[in-house]
C-alpha cells in the first residue's frame, strides 16, 4: 500500500491493538539484540529502574539483564530526561538526537504559570543552565549535590525550581549504577555532552514522527503529540502526509501510519503479556482505548502518576500485578479485574511462573491469582 491516497479501511479497536501489539513485540517475542530492540521501540520508559528490564524481558527472546546493564555501563545506552520530562533509555545516538527536539515540550515545565516559574520569576534560565554547566564541569555529582550548589548561587530562590531549571534547559544523563539490574546508587548527573558523542547531523522532527509511528501506529497528530510530549505536531503530519497511509479511527479522527508497517488481522492471537511499571504500550497513545477501557485506566494510573505494572490477556489491560520477595520465597500477586476462564487462568499462572524465574530473588516461588473487588 503506498502514501498519499485516499483514506483506507476504517480499522476498529482490535485491529489498532494488534498493530500496536506486534510493533512492540508483543504478539511474539523478537529475537533481537538490546541496541536492536531500542532502534525500533525509540526509547523506554525507565523512572522505575527495573521498568526497562520487564519491558524488554515480555519482548525479546531469552533477555538477560546483564544485557541491558552491560548497555548503560559503556554508554552504547543513554538514561536521562527526554519525551515529557520523564526518564528514558534510549541508544546514545538517538537520545542526544532527540533530546533537542522535544526542548519546547521541556519547556513548559517552566511557565510563568507553573509552579517552577513562579519560584523562579525574575531569573535569566540560561544563567541557571551555565551555573548548572560550570558545576558539572568539575566532575558528576548526585541530584542533591547539584542543587545545594544552585542555592548557594541563588541562596533566596527554591532549590528544587533552580534545579527544575537546571534539568529542563541542560542535557543530562543519570550513572550508572543507577538503573543498573540489582544495583542501585543516588542518582548520580553528567551533562549528556561530556558523556555522549554530539548528535548525528539531519535528524529533524519529521525523523521522529516517522519513528513514533514505526513503533506505535497508526496513531493521530494528538497521540503523537501526548507522547512526544509536544504541540503542534500538525504541519509535521501535513508535509508527510503523502508518504503515509491514512484511517479513519471509529471515532472519527484520521490516523497516520507508515505504508509498509504491520497491521495484523484484529483476530490475530495475543498471547498474556506481563508489563512493567509506565511501560510505553500505556502511555503511548491520548487515545488509549486500543490497550485499555476507562475504568482500567482508573485501576492502573494512580493520583501521584504512577502507572502500575500491568496484564494483558487478548492483548487488553485486564489486571495488575507485583512481586513481594520474603526472607524464603518470593510471591507474585496478580490482581484481575474480571474472573478469567479456568484455560486463561492456567497460561496467566505459566506466565507469571516464567517472570518469577526471571525477576524474584529466590528461585522458585508462588504465583496468586485473584479477582479484583468491585
Amino acid at each position: 500500500m503506498t502514501g498519499g491516497g485516499a483514506i483506507a479501511k476504517t480499522p476498529d479497536r482490535r485491529a489498532l491493538n494488534r498493530a500496536l501489539l506486534a510493533r512492540q513485540h508483543l504478539l511474539q517475542r523478537a529475537d533481537l539484540s538490546v541496541s536492536e530492540a531500542l532502534e525500533r521501540l525509540v526509547a523506554l520508559q525507565a523512572q522505575a529502574a527495573r521498568a526497562p528490564y520487564f519491558a524488554l524481558w515480555t519482548r525479546l527472546k531469552g533477555f538477560a539483564p546483564q544485557a541491558l546493564s552491560d548497555r548503560l555501563e559503556d554508554f552504547s545506552l543513554a538514561r536521562g530526561t527526554l519525551m515529557r520530562g520523564t526518564l528514558h533509555i534510549a541508544a546514545a545516538e538517538d537520545f542526544t538526537a532527540i533530546r533537542p527536539l522535544i526542548q519546547p515540550g521541556l519547556d513548559r515545565f517552566l511557565t510563568e504559570g507553573g509552579v517552577h516559574g513562579r519560584a523562579l520569576a525574575g531569573l535569566n534560565p540560561a544563567e541557571i543552565v551555565a551555573a548548572a554547566r560550570e558545576l558539572l564541569r568539575r566532575g558528576p555529582m548526585t541530584a542533591a549535590a547539584l542543587r545545594e550548589g544552585l542555592a548557594e548561587r541563588w541562596p533566596e530562590r527554591d532549590p528544587q525550581a533552580l534545579a527544575m531549571a537546571a534539568r529542563i534547559g541542560l542535557p543530562m544523563l543519570q550513572l550508572p549504577p543507577r538503573g543498573l539490574w540489582g544495583r542501585s546508587g543516588q542518582p548520580t548527573l553528567a551533562a549528556m555532552a561530556d558523556r555522549l558523542a554530539a548528535a548525528r547531523p539531519g535528524f529533524a522532527l519529521a525523523d521522529l514522527v516517522g519513528r513514533y509511528l514505526a513503533a506505535f501506529g497508526p496513531a493521530s497528530v494528538a497521540d503523537a503529540q501526548a507522547w512526544l510530549g509536544l504541540t503542534r505536531l500538525a504541519p509535521i503530519f501535513e508535509a508527510l502526509r503523502p508518504s503515509l497511509v491514512r484511517f479513519l479511527g471509529e471515532d472519527g479522527v484520521e490516523l497516520f501510519d507508515l505504508p509498509g508497517a504491520e497491521r495484523p488481522a484484529g483476530e490475530t492471537n495475543a498471547p498474556v503479556r506481563f508489563l512493567g511499571e509506565f511501560d510505553n504500550v500505556l502511555l503511548a497513545h491520548e487515545d488509549r482505548t486500543r490497550v485499555m477501557s476507562a475504568e482500567h485506566k482508573r485501576r492502573l494510573y494512580t493520583a501521584n502518576g504512577i502507572v502500575r505494572p500491568a496484564v494483558l490477556i487478548d492483548g487488553f489491560t485486564a489486571g495488575r500485578w507485583r512481586i513481594e520477595d520474603g526472607k524464603a520465597m518470593s510471591t507474585l500477586y496478580v490482581e484481575l479485574f474480571d474472573r478469567p476462564a479456568k484455560a486463561v487462568a492456567r497460561t496467566v499462572a505459566e506466565e507469571g511462573e516464567r517472570l518469577l524465574a526471571f525477576a524474584a530473588r529466590h528461585a522458585g516461588g508462588d504465583v496468586r491469582i485473584d479477582v479484583a473487588e468491585t
